[in-house]
C-alpha cells in the first residue's frame, strides 16, 4: 500500500484509523477525507485532509487522481437509527457512494479497497448466540440492507472483476476518543461520560439488552490485519464475522460500579434504538477470520473499562 484514502474520516472508526495508518505508512501517504463533518486537529495538522462527497462521482474520481491513492478505506455511512429518520440520504450515501468506490477500484486498479461491514446485516432470523459466518441475514434497517449490500458487492466485484474488496462485520464499537452520537450501540459510550461526569446514566436499551462490542484498538487492529494479510489465504473477502465481547447495559453498569460504587443507572426506552437492538447477535462466531488472517482480541470488558475510564477521566480532565 503506497497511498491510502480514508472516507468517513471523521466519524468514530475514522478518527481514530487514520492516525493508526499515519504512524505506520507515513504521514503524507494517508489522505483523510470528510464530507459534512469536522476532522479532528489531530487529523488535520498531521498529514493531507479534503472534502470528499462520495455521492459525487466527480469528487471521487478527482481525488483518486490527485493524490494518487493506491488503496481506499471507506468508512463514509449513514448509521442505523440516522438512515432510519433519513431514507434518501442513507441510501444515496450507502449504495451510491459505494458504487462509485468499487468502480473507481476498477477504474484506477487500486491495489485493495476495505469496506466494514457490520452486526446491522443481521436480522430477527439470524441465531442470536455465536451467530455463524454464513447464515440467514435478513436485517430490517436501511443501515442493515445496506451492509448486505457492501458484502455481496465486494465479493462479487473481486470474483468477477479480480478487485481485491475486504471487510468485517464490525459490533458496537467503543471508544474514549469520539463523544457518542444516536448509534443503537452507543450507550456502552455515554454511559463511561455518565459515570465520570454525573456518576449516573439514562440508558435507552432495557437491562438485558445483550449485544456484541468491541474497543476500539481492536477495531483498528481488525481492519488494518485483514487488509495486509496474504490474499492466497481468504476463502472470505468482504464478511468477516469478528468478535470480541458481549455484554448488556446491566452488566455492563455492573463493572462500573465496581470503579464508582456511587453510580446508578436507569432506563428511558427508545422504542426504534430498542427495535434495532433486538434484531441484532448476541454474539459472533469469528472462527473463520481466526483461520484465514489470525484474527485475536486483546481487550475484554474488565480491560476495556478500565482503559475506557482512564483515558477519559483524562479528556475530561477529572
Amino acid at each position: 500500500m503506497k497511498r491510502i484514502l480514508v472516507t468517513g474520516a471523521a466519524g468514530q472508526i475514522g478518527s481514530e484509523l487514520v492516525p493508526a495508518l499515519r504512524l505506520e505508512f507515513g504521514n503524507e501517504n494517508v489522505v483523510a477525507a470528510s464530507h459534512n463533518h469536522p476532522l479532528t486537529d489531530e487529523i488535520t495538522n498531521s498529514g493531507p485532509h479534503t472534502r470528499v462527497d462520495v455521492t459525487n462521482w466527480g469528487d471521487v474520481n478527482s481525488t483518486i487522481q490527485k493524490y494518487e491513492i493506491d488503496t481506499i478505506y471507506h468508512l463514509s455511512s449513514i448509521l442505523s437509527a440516522l438512515a432510519e429518520q433519513n431514507r434518501e440520504r442513507a441510501y444515496e450515501v450507502n449504495f451510491t457512494g459505494l458504487y462509485h468506490i468499487l468502480e473507481a477500484g476498477i477504474k484506477y486498479k487500486l491495489e485493495r479497497i476495505i469496506v466494514p461491514s457490520s452486526i446491522a446485516a443481521f436480522g430477527h432470523e439470524t441465531p442470536r448466540d455465536k451467530t455463524p459466518n454464513e447464515t440467514i441475514q435478513k436485517p430490517t434497517t436501511i443501515y442493515g440492507i445496506s451492509k448486505v449490500f457492501s458484502e455481496l458487492m465486494g465479493n462479487y466485484y473481486e470474483s468477477k472483476h479480480g478487485l481485491d474488496v475486504r471487510g468485517v462485520r464490525l459490533p458496537g464499537i467503543i471508544s474514549w476518543k469520539v463523544e457518542p452520537t444516536a448509534g443503537t450501540t452507543d450507550y456502552a459510550v455515554a454511559i463511561f461520560y455518565g459515570a465520570i461526569k454525573e456518576n449516573k446514566y439514562t440508558c435507552f436499551l432495557t437491562p438485558d439488552s445483550y449485544l456484541p462490542m468491541m474497543y476500539m484498538p481492536d477495531a483498528i487492529s481488525a481492519l488494518m490485519d485483514l487488509a495486509k494479510a496474504d490474499r492466497e489465504r481468504l476463502n472470505h473477502h468482504s464478511d468477516y464475522n469478528v468478535n470480541s465481547m458481549s455484554f448488556s447495559p446491566k452488566e455492563l453498569a455492573d463493572v462500573i460500579v465496581k470503579r464508582f460504587p456511587e453510580f446508578k443507572i436507569n432506563y428511558e426506552i427508545d422504542p426504534l434504538r430498542q427495535s434495532i437492538a433486538d434484531s441484532w447477535p448476541n454474539s459472533l462466531d469469528d472462527t473463520v477470520a481466526r483461520l484465514e488472517w489470525d484474527w485475536y482480541p486483546r481487550y475484554n470488558l474488565e480491560t476495556m473499562a478500565d482503559d475506557m475510564i482512564d483515558n477519559l477521566s483524562r479528556k475530561l480532565d477529572t
